[in-house]
């Protein structure tokens, strides 16, 4: 059966997982992302100062070769004057888009390179007086009308030429970034596109990942001790889906326990129902002639034996499952086989015998052990007439002991081996022979499951059985 999810109660956003991982997400990614558009930008400026500087100091060490040279490469005459230097040098050279070339002769204003500038500040006053009356080079950056303005000037003479001339390539710097910006303006635009998309993803992904917990979160909403049967429907095998399948898992065993708890009331308040019953009854009708007397009190004390015996198997079943139920030591398997056998002497009037002891240590309770031992030793007698035969023994390989009892009773029926190791539950034979509440295979099997071991059953309908108990050497984690 799958679980069919509830509405979900209305509560603020920001109280939910899910809006709280997308939370984190965009987070992260504005993160990145300014981490991401401001280191490239710097990355970008630096780079700018840098190739500005270089393109600028080409300009002018073009010109220093052109003036180095005797004659005009063009016509091949001498340079007469620093107008002709400047007009060859114009006439050969195109600036780079956002840049411009200047030059003074005298403080003036002489000429400037044929592609228009993105901005007239050969006319700037201020900047005319700077370089035109410039003696030695120099760069640097300057406010211009068109913002700042990266330049390189180098004052230039020809031989024989009294005019002072002065060459200036100028950057039109923040033009230049003004392109930087704009891609980072659309980066910028870009990554915020991408972190609505991806967060729209993000919250899909996240709800189709935490479905199973939301799920889970309504199903522990719905649970009561009568509504255990629905589960959740696992798809896929990330750690949500881990999740759900180990609630499923609990879920089962939760429901298992319930039921087997509720099996085992019943079947407790059935079993002493009848004692208190039959208590009652002979109580009631109890007269005053002494003989009647002492045969009700032989009765009701037989019955109150009975449910005392059947308290201490409950007792003793509860206790099986805490952790101190065990105290392990080292048990002689050998010694121990030999005080089983003394100890089942005793029980009744039988033909015991030593089948094979073993040899060996293990780490074991000795008197749980014993107290298992003894029950299929019990349980034996309630089965076999009074000098019929009944082995002991036991075995030790470095894996496992064994401790079995061999009877020549009826057997045990097919339908009842898988039964009979529950509460209350007795064979066909039990039933007609013994007078217990059916607890006792149950505290072998709760101790042998405590020492991490199982209860072996071989037996055949009128060939008798033989029921061993396998515990392990040494308990596994030790």
């Amino acid at each position: 059966m799958e679980v069919k999810v509830a509405p979900r109660r209305h509560r603020p956003l920001v109280s939910s997982m899910r809006a709280r991982i997308l939370c984190w997400y965009v987070a992260l990614l504005v993160l990145a992302l300014a981490i991401a558009v401001t280191g490239s930008r710097n990355v970008q400026l630096g780079r700018l100062d840098d190739r500005l500087g270089r393109q600028l100091a080409h300009e002018v060490e073009n010109l220093r070769m052109l003036a180095s040279t005797p004659a005009d490469p063009a016509t091949g005459r001498p340079w007469a004057s620093v107008r002709e230097l400047f007009y060859a040098q114009l006439g050969r050279t195109a600036p780079e888009r956002n840049e411009t070339m200047l030059t003074f002769i005298d403080g003036d204003p002489f000429l400037r390179s044929a592609e228009e500038p993105p901005a007239r500040i050969d006319t700037d006053p201020r900047l005319t007086a700077l370089w035109g009356s410039l003696d030695a080079p120099r760069t640097g950056t300057v406010r211009s009308g068109a913002g700042m303005v990266s330049y390189a000037a180098v004052p230039v003479r020809v031989a024989g030429d009294p005019d002072r001339g002065v060459f200036v390539a100028v950057a039109f710097r923040d033009r230049i970034r003004a392109g930087i910006d704009e891609m980072t303006r659309l980066t910028i635009e870009v990554g915020l596109a991408a972190l609505v998309v991806g967060s729209m993803l993000a919250w899909v992904a996240a709800g189709r990942v935490l479905a199973p917990v939301r799920m889970v979160a309504e199903m522990a909403r719905t649970i009561s001790d009568g509504g255990l049967s629905g589960r959740i429907q696992v798809r896929g095998r990330d750690e949500a889906s881990q999740l759900a399948a180990t609630f499923n898992g609990m879920l089962d065993r939760l429901e298992s326990s319930f039921a087997a708890q509720r099996t085992f009331i019943d079947d407790a308040g059935h079993e002493l129902r009848t004692p208190i019953t039959i208590i009652r009854g002979h109580l009631e009708v109890l007269g005053d002639d002494p003989a009647e007397r002492r045969e009700t009190v032989a009765i009701v004390t037989d019955e109150l034996d009975r449910m005392t015996r059947m308290v201490d198997d409950l007792l003793v079943l509860a206790r099986a499952e805490q952790p101190d139920f065990l105290h392990p030591e080292l048990v002689n398997v050998e010694t121990l086989t030999s005080d089983l056998l003394a100890k089942a002497r005793v029980l009744a009037p039988r033909d015991w015998r030593l089948e094979r002891c073993g040899l060996g240590l293990i780490v074991a309770d000795r008197q749980r052990l014993t107290q298992a031992v003894m029950q299929l030793a019990l349980n034996a007698t309630q089965h076999t007439a009074e000098g019929a035969r009944i082995e002991l023994g036991s075995g030790v390989n470095h894996r496992a002991a064994r401790f079995w009892i061999r009877d020549s009773g009826p057997g045990v029926a097919a339908a009842d081996r898988a039964r009979i190791f529950g509460r209350f539950r007795r064979g066909a034979a039990g039933r007609r022979r013994s007078d217990g509440a059916g607890l006792g295979l149950a505290i072998v099997h709760a101790i042998a499951h405590a020492h991490h071991g199982h209860v072996e059953l071989e037996s055949s309908s009128g060939a008798g059985a033989t029921f061993t108990l396998v515990v392990p050497v040494e308990p596994p984690g030790r």
